[in-house]
């Protein structure tokens, strides 16, 4: 079974996919690591190379396209990404596709606990970080990250403990 997990940062995509893997034995890719890992290698900052990225196509278009190739690859397999759900769907590769969101609140706080960061640099971060994200989604694909009709199942994370929102994941995968 493909798998795809999405939402915006803090929503708790990472925790929920490398429990997911666990729980089903499946391999979980995770593609928010392989933008950091660019970011790292060109000793910038996520947001300076979401910058780069609205004058350069090819930053994300390399990421999304090996997400469809590791999906084609791969009948048994969690991916992690913003735009996971919507490439799959445009290239008519089945999965169950999940959305998890939370509060801006509750995510500034997990991001800031993450990143060691205050709540208001997260918060700023965080804003310009989803901004160019959702123009340059717009721009290179025509993809409104908003449009959630792509997706089989939405969890708000904000009250829930990761071991919860693995169970109504795996509740709605087996229902």
């Amino acid at each position: 079974m493909r798998i795809t997990i999405s939402g915006p940062p803090g929503s708790g995509k990472t925790t929920a996919c490398n429990n997911l893997s666990e729980a089903l034995g499946l391999k979980a890719v995770v593609f928010g690591k392989i933008f950091r890992e660019i970011a790292a290698e060109k000793n910038i900052s996520l947001i300076e190379l979401g910058a780069m990225a609205e004058k350069d196509p090819t930053i994300d278009k390399s990421i999304d396209e090996r997400i469809v190739e590791i999906a084609r690859e791969n009948e048994d397999i969690i991916l992690e990404s913003r735009l996971s759900a919507y490439m799959l769907k445009r290239n008519d590769i089945p999965a169950f596709k999940i959305y998890l969101y939370a509060s801006p609140e509750v995510r500034m706080a997990r991001i800031g606990v993450r990143e060691g960061d205050s709540f208001e640099k997260a918060m700023a971060d965080t804003i310009e970080r989803q901004a160019s994200e959702a123009k340059r989604y717009m721009m290179y694909y025509n993809i409104d990250i908003n449009d959630m009709s792509v997706y089989d199942l939405i969890v708000n994370t904000d009250d829930l403990t990761p071991d919860e929102v693995l169970e109504l994941i795996l509740d709605a995968i087996e229902g």
